[in-house]
């Protein structure tokens, strides 16, 4: 999906007055760690991150910026850790909840990751509209209705994103069924991302699925972008053959979306998850 999420001003990160000596050297290792990994080194950086949370240990601070190195490094398990103590020792830090979330998410944790969104939501509830991701674990969770009111939520602030129609559409089909699910599709212009509007005229019953192929491989596309389009084709044909419980199909697809054209990026992450949850090893 598009992301268009918009993440709290992290209170915790303005510095203090009257620092003292210790805290200099924390805020000089938190500095040159953030530094380094900016510069692709994250091992260096993660041991530059300890060293500070040593001097400061409770300090938040310290365990988030190493929560985020671990995150973008894509190891979950090790994000979590940081983010527990983030937590631990101030609760009120709404994005250490919603990034612990996503992590929770990577890992197939679908119950914890709606646990962590609600209270992201709880903590920050002007986000609520916005939190598309939230109605994602809803679908995984088996939480129909309650995920067509979040795509229904996210609509309102997002209104030309296919993607948000799709995953309407999904929770709609396991509710009501396929015939109320494709009248009640949401309507979306504007969408410009490649294959979308196929996809679109795909769950609306317009096109076939080899035509949201041909358009995601048409053109002279740069590899990078073709490979984008080429996961959200995969992925999509791989939901919409879910919905048809053409389950060879859909695994078929979904597998393409997860391994051959894998994106490192909330929606690949979806596309690893629902293969882990409806076809485990």
């Amino acid at each position: 999906m598009k992301l268009i999420f918009a993440i709290a001003a992290l209170s915790f990160f303005a510095t203090g007055i009257g620092i003292t000596t210790q805290q200099d050297n924390f805020e000089l290792l938190q500095a040159q760690a953030q530094a380094v990994y900016a510069k692709g080194k994250p091992e260096p950086a993660v041991t530059l991150a300890s060293r500070a949370i040593a001097l400061e240990p409770q300090n938040p601070r310290g365990y988030y910026v190493r929560a985020r190195f671990y995150e973008e490094n894509r190891e979950p398990a090790k994000a979590i850790a940081d983010y527990d103590q983030v937590i631990k020792l101030d609760p009120r830090l709404p994005d250490a909840w919603q990034h612990r979330g996503g992590e929770h998410f990577k890992l197939g944790h679908i119950k914890e990751s709606i646990a962590d969104f609600d209270q992201f939501i709880a903590l920050v509830p002007q986000q609520a509209p916005y939190h598309w991701q939230r109605g994602i674990a809803l679908y995984y969770a088996g939480r129909f209705e309650e995920g067509r009111k979040q795509f229904e939520l996210h609509q309102t602030v997002n209104p030309n994103d296919v993607e948000n129609a799709v995953w309407h559409f999904l929770c709609v089909a396991r509710t009501n069924g396929l015939e109320k699910a494709r009248a009640a599709l949401i309507p979306i212009k504007g969408d410009a991302r490649v294959p979308m509007t196929e996809v679109h005229a795909l769950f609306a019953d317009k096109i076939k699925p080899e035509e949201v192929l041909k358009a995601a491989s048409a053109g002279n596309s740069p590899p990078g972008q073709l490979n984008r389009q080429l996961f959200y084709a995969h992925l999509y044909l791989g939901l919409y053959y879910e919905v048809l419980k053409d389950d060879e199909q859909a695994r078929e697809h979904i597998t393409m979306a997860a391994g051959k054209y894998r994106t490192d990026d909330y929606m690949g992450d979806v596309a690893r998850v629902h293969l882990q949850l409806r076809w485990p090893k």
